[in-house]
């Protein structure tokens, strides 16, 4: 049997920009995805802080030292910049290798500062 688990996670990075017209997905400054393990390409949910909507996506790279978490497409009508949000990414693993497995955490500050 697999399980999904907690691989990744920034917790309360700040909207920085959304843009509806965009194809979707998430823009993530590129040092942060290195910092949290998430891959460009790879399924995000995002929970927003400030209202309750969640909704899945995949993060693209923004470019590095950006700070930028910009909500794309469908997204931006769930969003407003300025919103604090929770971007989490799951692993399927074993039982076995769920016991052992920590993921990695990022938590954000003032911003988009790493804490």
């Amino acid at each position: 049997m697999n399980l999904t688990m907690l691989k990744a996670k920034l917790h309360r990075a700040a909207v920085t920009q959304c843009d509806l017209h965009y194809e979707g997905s998430i823009s993530i400054d590129k040092d942060l995805l290195e910092k949290s393990g998430i891959l460009p390409n790879e399924q995000v949910d995002v929970l927003n802080i400030n209202n309750g909507e969640r909704f899945t996506t995949y993060a693209i790279e923004a470019p590095a030292g950006s700070r930028m978490i910009g909500i794309n497409g469908a997204g931006a009508r769930k969003a407003q910049v300025g919103d604090l949000v929770i971007i989490i990414a799951y692993a399927q693993m074993s039982e076995e290798e769920a016991k052992s497995y920590t993921p990695r955490v990022v938590l954000m500050g003032e911003g988009n500062a790493v804490v």
